[in-house]
């Protein structure tokens, strides 16, 4: 096969050539370019979150829980229900001063004194000391819910403080209202200012509770 020889002028010739032909068809193609612009502003950019309904991973419902924390705990008098069978009510009396009277809370009892705890957070509205019922935690809570602790031994908190719940508060004891059961807690509940059974209260969740009041 003949080669073919360039001339010298030839091959700068071909080069201005070449980059003409790529500037053209640059020019060519920038109108699809200023179209895509364009519709880049009518773009719906996502403003919110993709899952509408998510789910918190986690769970802050609260629960009231018991005053202590000792398994070896049990009911000794039970709060006073006129609804309840005649063999609970029995465990629902006082006698003291030859007098009988309806149990207003429940007694919790241990042969072992134990620690006493908040049953929900809130703020101690009074501590005192009776000759008939011991010392005594009043707290106030949120939901217009106000828990009393009597026959205590200790006291750990003082008026004003803010306690936890579970916190330890103090310790259970003996009282003269109640001495024939030894070392226990008198624990009462009141929701908005009424007095009412603690156990429709504890162990239960504070919106399972409010959605029944």
């Amino acid at each position: 096969m003949k080669k073919i020889k360039l001339k010298p002028f030839v091959i700068p010739s071909i080069s201005v050539f070449l980059l003409i032909t790529a500037i053209t068809a640059v020019l060519l193609n920038l109108p699809e370019t200023n179209n895509f612009s364009k519709n880049i502003t009518n773009i719906d950019y996502v403003t919110k979150t993709i899952l509408d309904d998510e789910v918190a991973v986690i769970n802050t419902t609260t629960t009231i829980i018991n005053p202590y924390t000792d398994q070896s705990v049990v009911i000794g008098k039970y709060f006073y229900d006129y609804k309840a069978d005649a063999t609970k009510q029995e465990k629902s009396i006082i006698y003291h001063d030859d007098t009988y009277m309806q149990n207003s809370g429940i007694d919790f009892i241990s042969e072992n004194t134990f620690d006493i705890v908040a049953v929900l957070s809130g703020t101690v509205s009074n501590v005192s000391e009776n000759e008939t019922l011991g010392k005594i935690i009043e707290i106030n809570h949120d939901n217009g819910y106000v828990t009393i602790y009597q026959s205590l031994s200790e006291v750990n908190v003082k008026k004003g403080d803010t306690v936890s719940q579970g916190q330890v508060i103090g310790k259970s004891g003996t009282n003269e209202l109640d001495k024939e059961i030894g070392n226990h807690l008198h624990f009462e509940f009141y929701a908005n200012g009424q007095v009412v059974d603690p156990t429709f209260y504890l162990n239960k969740e504070l919106s399972q509770i409010k959605s029944k009041e």
